[in-house]
């Protein structure tokens, strides 16, 4: 990660902390109210091939004492309705500015992977991850809509887990490499903003 990447990351995370602070707080007791403790999802991802780290959400599901594997059609039982209405408006990603305050992630980069996928496919993720992972990046703003759906349509973790494999693993990280290849600061700006303006299409 370059010092321009970093001061970018720096600068607006702690202006979001800021701005949304207060909006953090109110969801918290809302979450509190509606569906009681754990009030945060804590997961293990990779920030390079070697190091993970702990990646924050605000918990959208119902707690499960084995939960492996990415979320397809056979977790969806367990999304709750202020889940639903949270991660459609990826208001649970807001802990994630604890993460790039600490340096975990980058706002723009690839999204940050579970150890299994990168243990089975160290090839493409020893390229993906020379990249900082991040809460948006080009990868989520092509084909994150395309993932969903073709993991909603899997009944089984088995199904899920051959389709993520099959389709999803190498096209977000041949996305992830053209970020690579261009990232600059204009670009990371660009990619924020239509972020931002697909969460307003989406609503």
């Amino acid at each position: 990660m370059t010092w321009r990447k970093r001061i970018f990351d720096l600068f607006f995370a702690s202006l979001l902390v800021i701005i949304l602070g207060p909006i953090l707080l109110g969801l918290l007791v809302w979450l509190l109210l509606k569906e009681g403790r754990p009030l945060f999802h804590v997961a293990e991802r990779m920030k390079t091939p070697e190091q993970s780290f702990n990646l924050w959400k605000l918990r959208t599901m119902t707690v499960a004492e084995k939960d492996q594997g990415v979320s397809g059609g056979n977790k969806a039982a367990r999304i709750t309705p202020t889940g639903a209405w949270l991660r459609a408006r990826r208001l649970d990603e807001f802990p994630q500015l604890w993460n790039i305050l600490r340096g975990d992630l980058s706002f723009v980069g690839p999204r940050p992977p579970l150890r299994e996928y990168v243990e089975r496919f160290p090839e493409v993720y020893a390229e993906v991850l020379k990249s900082r992972p991040g809460v948006t990046g080009l990868a989520t703003i092509r084909f994150h809509k395309h993932e969903e759906r073709l993991l909603s349509r899997c009944e089984t973790p088995e199904e899920t887990d051959r389709v993520y494999c099959r389709i999803c693993v190498p096209r977000k990280a041949q996305l992830d490499l053209i970020y690579q290849r261009h990232q600059s600061t204009c670009y990371d700006f660009d990619l924020v903003f239509q972020t931002i303006s697909n969460l307003f299409r989406r609503r």
